[in-house]
């Protein structure tokens, strides 16, 4: 992994450096003064390997005579276009792809008039993305990835301060991806809902955020008969973790994030297939990415009031289980037919969402989850499913998704969807009639029920926690998404942060 990105105006020598091609075949401005100091080196090589710069694309390394080590071209695509923050994460995580292996220090000679960037910053973002790309869960391997040398990673920059000043935020942001990425990776063994609440204590305490556990005689007090019945299986007991930042007065509304934290999920006696199981180790991500934005923003001292709950439960078959049929109680009153013990994770969040509304009063309430395998059949691995109540609030985040390039899609909700879960027996069922399809939009309507008169949105992220491929921005395995996506949203939309 990457330990340091520093910025400089000027390449040193003694190094490897990254230059830009265009598609048609030009070097860019930063590639043309190194070229005119190498007396045309580099474009008598270009014209040698008939190489277009098509964006991402690299050409193999070409030797430089004494000045740099290896010379790598990057490829910047059309000479006019203007790069996205987006795409400079995706150019620094490609830059870093191609120089993992070099076991020198590596200069990015590609700044902001390069890529038309309107802004100094363009380095920064480049190099959060290397930073992001360089992020590898290897703690339980005995033998460790000696290819991945690379450590020290220069950004040419045309302004250092500005470079550095935002780097510094982006950093931070890194740290609270990498924690998200560091707990949704661990096997079940390691997380269980008693640890990963210790875990959030370690985190985050030192770092100003106020943590509250509440243990099962606390939620049993409270009602929470739903999340409840889901744990009761299992040998390892119920937390709920309130993580609170009061980065602005006490006196206004706190904006409130609740993840599911299913630390893993059998199905109950509802019981999963055998095949992919270990998988359901991923389904505490949506409490992983509200430990993980947490942390991101108090290491930047957000003046926003945040609060963050985590529902954990472990849902496992056993002789004291909830049963196919059961009728609960709920936090809210309502009752529930349990019809699936593996349509849990709406119960769980059914009773932390009613408990953050009635306790904290938040301006807007956001929850993400592994929610449903219906909203990979709809959006597969690219896009998180939104649904909202409140349009402004469904653009706040679509907006935010654009510009971090975690993606999101808003989905439809309707009356036709809420019917489907009407219970024969109770208030609710927990899964749609047979005849009513659309499983991720009955599933967050069943949640709807749950939310008393506040703004609020809902992430199924089932299809974008992990990833079975590598990625721009992160290898294969947990990617920490939403972390950078809501930060950004609270950076844009409730905080005065310049």
């Amino acid at each position: 992994m990457i330990d340091e990105v520093v910025f400089v105006k000027e390449p040193p020598k003694n190094c490897s450096i990254v230059l830009g091609v265009y598609a048609d075949g030009s070097l860019s401005p930063s590639a043309q003064k190194i070229d005119k100091n190498l007396d045309g080196i580099i474009s008598k090589n270009l014209n040698k390997l008939n190489f277009i710069g098509k964006t991402f694309k690299t050409s193999s390394f070409l030797d430089s005579g004494d000045s740099y080590n290896h010379i790598i071209l990057m490829g910047l695509g059309d000479p006019h276009k203007e790069f996205s923050k987006f795409e400079l994460k995706k150019l620094g995580a490609a830059i870093y792809a191609v120089t993992r292996k070099l076991d020198s220090a590596v200069t990015v000679a590609i700044d902001a008039a390069d890529l038309h960037f309107p802004c100094n910053c363009a380095s920064s973002f480049m190099g959060f993305g290397a930073l992001l790309k360089s992020w590898v869960f290897d703690k339980y391997k005995t033998s460790k990835d000696e290819e991945a040398k690379l450590k020290n990673l220069a950004m040419l920059t045309l302004d250092v301060k500005i470079s550095e000043d935002y780097y510094g935020e982006l950093r931070k942001i890194a740290d609270g991806i990498f924690l998200t990425r560091q707990v949704v990776s661990e096997p079940a063994n390691v997380i269980y809902p008693e640890s990963l609440a210790e875990i959030a204590k370690m985190e985050l305490l030192p770092l100003g955020v106020e943590v509250e556990i509440l243990d099962e005689s606390q939620m049993k007090n409270l009602g929470m008969n739903a999340l409840l019945a889901v744990a009761q299986g299992s040998e390892h007991k119920p937390r709920l973790a309130i993580l609170r930042w009061t980065g602005a007065s006490n006196s206004e509304s706190p904006i409130a994030v609740v993840g599911k934290g299913v630390t893993f999920d059998s199905g109950g006696i509802s019981l999963k297939p055998g095949e992919k199981m270990h998988e359901m180790r991923y389904d505490m991500a949506g409490s992983g990415t509200v430990l993980g934005l947490l942390k991101a923003i108090a290491l930047n001292k957000l003046r926003v009031n945040v609060v963050g709950v985590m529902a954990l439960v472990e849902n496992m078959p056993s002789g004291s289980a909830q049963r196919p049929g059961d009728v609960v109680k709920s936090m809210s009153g309502q009752t529930i037919e349990v019809l699936n013990t593996d349509a849990e994770g709406r119960m769980v969040l059914a009773d932390a969402l009613w408990y953050t509304q009635d306790r904290f009063n938040p301006e807007i309430l956001i929850d993400l989850a592994t929610l449903t395998g219906a909203i990979v059949v709809a959006l597969g691995h690219e896009f998180a499913g939104l649904f909202s109540n409140y349009d402004q609030l469904a653009d706040q985040l679509s907006k935010s998704a654009a510009v971090t390039g975690e993606k999101v899609w808003r989905m439809p909700m309707s009356e036709h969807f809420d019917k489907g879960i009407d219970s024969a027996i109770a208030d609710v069922q927990n899964i749609a009639k047979s005849h009513i399809h659309g499983g991720s939009i009955t599933a967050a309507q069943f949640l709807k029920r749950f939310i008393n008169g506040k703004k609020w949105a809902h992430l199924d992220i089932a299809g974008v926690e992990t990833s079975s491929e590598d990625l721009f921005i992160c290898s294969e395995g947990a990617t920490g998404f939403g972390v950078h996506l809501l930060y950004d949203f609270l950076r844009e939309n409730y905080t005065t942060v310049p």
